[in-house]
């Protein structure tokens, strides 16, 4: 693929350069090749202006750069080097972003489950529907492979363009912290936006909370006033997030007035029954904080044009996405539970859950853990979660990265008191922490197994090493996976 230089630059920058042709865009100087455009991005640790030099003479037909760096007419000199490249990423493709509509979900969790449930709602109507998040990217029924819950610009504007050239008319996506910061969206204009909540995650990248805040804030802020806001009005953030948005502003609430209401009326290990605004409805999926993820949903898709009955409808006929409060059954009784839950909240919210289906009738035992690399602050505040609401807990190894395992537990460990170290063991050998924790379930106990949900893999020095958490309860258990 190749393109003008005049062409591609639009109306977004001007230069002296005289017009060539362009064979590609870059933001990395390890992928420079002749002809290309190379994007001087700062980023975290590296300055890309740095590498400017390495770029030219790799070919690069010129560089953008926030400042003069004595290049020449070789340089094309912005404002914001970021932004530029989002812009000019997006006209390389043909401007996919202005073919369909997109739906954009934000917050710490939830927005997995969300989005997907959108898709699926959105395709019943007979829509053909791309989807960007977490466990994978799909075009319709295909799947796509995903690296960052918000890839890239130039990634995600060439997944825009598969999904265009595909005939989708509508792009669900996960909305992410970093994606916001790092201006990964580039020049999509959401015509939707749900905000779900907002809990300490992130925070070794954001250094505060507040900053964390305002990365997602910055999402609303940015709506015209033609898309729709659609806020949790039972989150202390939710009326924050959109207190300066131009877009139309709904609510969803499962404890006071909102646009969208809704309350349950009874929650099994197979389901629940709740109330939406006025009407009941069965749904395959347990806990309070799902009722909320649902409520999302409903009022997400009612302002997407779709009849309120219709999308009920469609809600009790879907299942909880991949590592999602996801129930395993074993012979012995016991019911083994598979989740996601890797922030304090979310294994608040998860263990909360587990409990108003328990009711008291049996014990719950909790295996967790924390990622290596990542935020340090929610380790202890993740042990003292797991220890309020478990019988028991077994304190393992996550994603330990590139740091030891141990000492991830350790940092865990140094958040409980000697009371609460009477309730916990800890064995680093993830696989060895869960046949533990299934040996000692009896009859009617539930096992949470916490922190990877959808993985197969865990992350040690660098390397993916397979590992599947539903594999490991089934093989213990002596259940085979149930196919759909």
């Amino acid at each position: 693929m190749k393109m003008r230089l005049y062409a591609l630059l639009e109306e977004y920058a001007k230069t002296n350069l005289p017009d060539m042709e362009i064979t590609g865009l870059t933001d990395d100087s390890r992928k420079v090749k002749p002809g290309m455009l190379f994007a001087c991005i700062r980023g975290e640790h590296f300055d890309g202006h740095n590498a400017a030099g390495k770029a030219l003479e790799s070919g690069a037909a010129a560089v953008l750069a926030d400042h003069d760096l004595g290049l020449g007419d070789r340089q094309i000199l912005t404002d914001d080097t970021r932004k530029l490249y989002g812009q000019l990423c997006a006209a390389w493709f043909g401007h996919p972003e202005r073919k369909m509509h997109f739906v954009g979900v934000t917050g710490t969790n939830g927005k997995t489950t969300i989005t997907n449930l959108i898709k699926h709602i959105l395709t019943e109507a007979g829509h053909r529907v791309g989807l960007i998040g977490t466990i994978q990217n799909e075009i319709g029924d295909k799947i796509v492979h995903t690296d960052n819950t918000t890839p890239f610009v130039y990634d995600l504007m060439g997944l825009y363009a598969q999904m265009a050239e595909a005939g989708c008319d509508y792009v669900v996506m996960e909305v992410s912290s970093f994606g916001l910061v790092q201006e990964r969206i580039g020049v999509t204009h959401f015509d939707t936006a749900v905000f779900t909540n907002l809990t300490q995650d992130h925070l070794d990248y954001h250094k505060t909370f507040e900053n964390y805040r305002n990365a997602k804030k910055a999402f609303f802020d940015g709506l015209p006033k033609t898309a729709f806001a659609i806020t949790n009005a039972d989150d202390k953030n939710g009326m924050v997030m959109v207190q300066n948005t131009k877009a139309v502003v709904k609510t969803y609430s499962t404890r006071s007035m909102a646009d969208f209401k809704g309350r349950l009326l009874e929650c099994h290990f197979e389901g629940m029954y709740l109330e939406i605004d006025g009407r009941e409805v069965g749904v395959q999926f347990i806990g309070k904080f799902n009722l909320s993820n649902l409520l999302a949903v409903y009022g997400a898709a009612v302002m997407l044009g779709q009849k309120p009955e219709d999308v009920l409808l469609v809600l009790s006929t879907l299942h909880s996405v991949n590592g999602r409060l996801e129930p395993i059954h074993s012979p012995e009784g016991f019911t083994a539970i598979v989740d996601y839950a890797h922030t304090p909240d979310a294994l608040k919210n998860v263990l909360g859950a587990i409990h108003e289906v328990l009711d008291g009738r049996g014990h719950l035992i909790t295996v967790c853990g924390a990622g290596g690399n990542r935020d340090k602050g929610k380790r202890p505040l993740m042990a003292q979660e797991a220890v309020a609401q478990s019988d028991k807990v077994i304190i393992t190894s996550d994603n330990p990265r590139f740091e030891e395992p141990q000492d991830i537990i350790n940092d865990m460990l140094a958040g409980l008191n000697a009371q609460q170290m009477k309730k916990v063991i800890s064995i680093a050998d993830r696989r060895e922490a869960i046949r533990t924790a299934c040996m000692m379930a009896g009859k009617g106990d539930v096992v949470l197994i916490a922190g990877k949900g959808h993985e197969d893999y865990q992350e040690i020095k660098g390397v993916k090493h397979h590992f599947d958490d539903h594999e490991v309860v089934r093989e213990f258990i002596g259940t085979e996976e149930k196919k759909s």
